[in-house]
């Protein structure tokens, strides 16, 4: 190959893989049987060189983007290079490999081109259901056996024909038979459309061109990195914060964070976290460093795409046996809770010497409510699990945005009202602004929301909830204040309210109205400070109630 490369060969190379990775996820959302993939699109995907590095991406959940290449890696250590044929698609689901949960399941396909093995294309997607010992998850598992199926990398094709025994295993294990089969067959088509436009590009510019493009593509993401890391002061710097439990116990459960800048690397170092809990909460270790990778992302060149070539100077330090490294059998129901918060303090631990990138916290945790149970009117079983929206953190010279998804969910869609009345019996009662939520600062925080449904069908129904970050609420920058908690009742308004965060398998009757009300960003600046002119808006579209401005921002009419 010669030694240099033409910049806009360069810059069309990877703008195709991109575009190639962007087709693959249409492909999977179009194709999907379950809802949680084609609505909510809780799923991810990637190509990759033969290496294993990142080659181009769609937008997806970026905890997910950031490790899928270390499945890849586990599985070609397991069989070798060489044991990769044409047309094979692998999948696996162990939380211990991939860090996530169960309801996730990586699959992936070698890409071959002329008879050579020439790089991978990857899907993550969350399946409707994986069995276990409640419908799509609970929140009293207390070993990872109770939480669903648990899968290796196996084949789940071989040499373009799909394994039937595998197929037969994983399917009847799901409590949606059918649904199981149709979203993995969606994953292998996502996989071949990954492998059939890497073929056409290799056709287009040859394998040693596109190998040429991708080094550079790495350099430059390398570069980029480092010079931004160089111009951080070299230094210790510090946050930490609590989860409020781990679903069982109501131990708080710490993470600790140490950001050390060194000339142009960053190592981020998690010692002192907390241990491995009782209850579902534990990580394990490849889904953590992603996180650690999404909070170095927000704050190094987030403009630019990933590629290969980022995170070469970042080391990221966790215990074995702590829950951001969970080890078998610890229950991971729901590893993602811890990540929201690591991702917000480290930002927190550099805002002092980065003012101008940071924001204050936003509400960080994907505030699951599910409901599951019989549908009278469609004569069937149901489960609709979703992952809430809230407010994120306000920043120098901007408020914090309304109504967000979480950082570790990315491009996750909430169900829409439409959507939930038409599949499930539920009617939904009221979906706004929750007023008076936001973190208060010269620029506030973004608002939660409140959604509240009621229960349609005429067999009980069970409530499943996951709500975190009560307790470390989004917290404000610069003087900035702190944002108001979640929150769920049962009944509202009645001798019957209470109040839960978490729950599994809460028996709910037709008539049953439950509330969720999420929590809000943090603010930036002294609230005091906060003009009159933004407070009078922020009253008039419904943000602020009077009382609440006069009484925090000291608002005079």
């Amino acid at each position: 190959m010669e030694d240099k490369i033409n910049p806009i060969v360069v810059e069309i190379i990877r703008n195709a893989v991109n575009s190639a990775a962007r087709e693959m996820n249409n492909c999977l959302i179009k194709s999907a049987f379950g809802p949680g993939i084609y609505e909510m699109k809780d799923c991810s995907v990637g190509i990759f060189d033969k290496d294993a590095k990142l080659l181009g991406q769609s937008s997806g959940l970026p905890i997910f983007l950031g490790n899928l290449e270390i499945c890849i890696q586990i599985v070609t250590e397991k069989i070798g290079i060489d044991g990769y044929k044409k047309g094979d698609v692998f999948v696996m689901n162990d939380p211990y490999l991939q860090g996530t949960h169960a309801a996730d399941i990586t699959v992936f396909s070698p890409i071959f081109y002329n008879g050579k093995l020439e790089g991978f294309s990857a899907v993550r997607a969350a399946m409707q259901d994986m069995g276990g010992k409640n419908p799509m998850g609970c929140a009293d598992s207390t070993e990872v056996y109770q939480e669903g199926l648990r899968i290796p990398p196996v084949r789940l094709c071989v040499e373009g024909e799909i394994n039937d025994d595998v197929m037969d295993l994983l399917a009847i294990n799901c409590r949606y038979h059918s649904m199981m089969r149709g979203d993995l067959n969606a994953c292998i088509s996502a996989c071949y459309t990954g492998e059939i436009r890497m073929g056409e590009l290799f056709d287009r510019y040859g394998t040693e061109t596109v190998q040429k493009a991708a080094l550079e593509i790495f350099r430059q993401s390398e570069q980029m990195d480092r010079q931004a890391v160089a111009a951080i002061p070299d230094g210790e710097y510090l946050a930490e914060g609590c989860l409020d439990n781990d679903g069982i116990t109501e131990e708080e459960r710490p993470v600790k964070v140490k950001v050390i800048i060194k000339g142009d690397e960053m190592t981020i170092d998690l010692s002192g976290s907390a241990k491995m809990g009782v209850g579902p909460i534990n990580c394990g270790e490849a889904q953590t460093i992603a996180a650690c990778r999404v909070g170095y992302k927000e704050l190094i060149n987030p403009e630019k795409q990933v590629s290969g070539g980022t995170f070469r100077n970042l080391k990221v330090i966790v215990e074995k046996g702590s829950f951001l490294a969970a080890e078998e059998p610890a229950p991971c129901g729901w590893y993602f809770t811890g990540l929201g918060l690591l991702i917000d303090l480290i930002v927190k631990a550099l805002a002092p010497v980065m003012p101008e990138h940071v924001a204050a916290a936003h509400y960080g945790d994907s505030n699951v409510i599910q409901f599951s149970g019989y549908d009278s009117t469609r004569k069937k079983q149901f489960v609709i699990c979703e992952a809430t929206a809230g407010g994120w953190g306000a920043f120098k010279g901007s408020d914090g945005q309304n109504g967000m998804i979480n950082v570790v969910n990315g491009d996750l869609k909430n169900w829409g009202t439409e959507f939930i009345e038409s599949k499930y019996p539920l009617r939904i009662l009221s979906y706004k602004i929750r007023s008076d939520s936001e973190g208060a600062g010269k620029y506030r925080g973004g608002m939660g929301l409140e959604r509240t449904y009621r229960i349609e069908s005429e067999n009980d129904c069970y409530l499943m909830l996951w709500v975190e970050r009560s307790k470390t609420t989004a917290w404000g920058l610069n003087g900035g204040l702190a944002a108001k908690a979640p929150d769920v009742v049962v009944n509202p308004g009645t001798a019957e309210e209470k109040h839960y965060l978490k729950t599994t398998m809460l028996p709910v009757k037709k008539g049953d109205v439950v509330r969720i009300s999420t929590g809000g960003g943090g603010g930036y600046g002294k609230p005091e400070e906060r003009s009159v002119e933004a407070l009078k808006q922020d009253i008039e579209n419904g943000y602020l109630t009077l009382d609440h401005a006069e009484k925090i921002y000291h608002y005079k009419q």
